[in-house]
């Protein structure tokens, strides 16, 4: 079965997409509007994309919200970004589409006021199954790692984990993405091409798509064409092309 938009085949979507939602000040300037509206309609385009993206039988879609280094803004625009939070940022969405929501980040550097709702739509849609959507709010891949090293250090001194034992595995579950699986697909949005400290550990073999549309623009249209791309990269994961047929030629027979 394949997609009205771009010949997709529906049988073979990533289970986890994350995505770097970049280009919501560039959108708004670029049509002579404050980067708030951008951002604005930003809320909407991930709106669009969640309800596509539970059609489509993703189980987990991870948005880089709000990093760690984008409390380097000016403070009115962080402060802009927070109420939006609080306005957009609706339980209704979660379960008209039956989807949980989760968050990863440094929330202690969240307003309380902020917390308390983020908090509150997660306890709330804990039960929905179709998808899980996580919001890396206040978040980065170094202080998640950081994070992590600290935990293990600690486990290890306390004899619960043996220092010349630790392995990928144990760092995996350390990270605060250990309850998904690594990303299959890894979709930035503006035109830019770097990762921006995002879930560095867990996209080392994922693959990496990147668009010129700016995010408030990025439609269901545009997640059909990310992932149909998707489908035609050939993930070996350190094998050769021959090896990935041989074990495709196996599980039919």
């Amino acid at each position: 079965m394949k997609s009205i938009y771009t010949g997709t085949e529906l049988n073979m979507i990533p289970q986890h997409i994350a995505i770097i939602m970049d280009g919501n000040g560039r959108w708004a300037q670029q049509r002579g509007l404050p980067r708030s509206a951008g951002h604005q309609q930003g809320v909407e385009a991930v709106r669009i994309i969640t309800e596509e993206a539970v059609q489509l039988g993703v189980k987990f879609l991870t948005l880089y919200t709000f990093s760690t280094e984008n409390w380097n803004r000016p403070e009115h625009e962080i402060s802009l970004l927070m109420d939006l939070l609080l306005t957009s940022l609706e339980e209704e969405i979660f379960m008209k589409n039956n989807v949980r929501m989760r968050c990863i980040g440094d929330a202690s550097r969240l307003p309380k006021a902020v917390q308390d709702h983020v908090n509150r739509i997660v306890e709330h849609t804990k039960g929905n199954d179709a998808m899980t959507v996580t919001l890396a709010l206040s978040y980065s891949a170094r202080w998640e790692l950081t994070h992590a090293v600290k935990e293990i250090v600690r486990e290890v001194q306390q004899g619960v984990l043996a220092g010349d034992g630790i392995s990928e595995e144990d760092v995996s579950a350390h990270l605060a993405t250990s309850y998904m699986p690594d990303p299959e697909l890894l979709i930035r949005t503006g035109g830019e091409q770097r990762l921006s400290n995002y879930m560095l550990w867990q996209c080392a073999y994922s693959e990496l798509y990147f668009c010129n549309t700016y995010w408030p623009d990025f439609d269901a249209k545009q997640l059909h064409l990310a992932i149909a791309e998707y489908q035609k990269r050939e993930r070996r994961f350190g094998k050769t092309s021959e090896q990935i047929k041989d074990t495709h030629a196996h599980a039919d027979e």
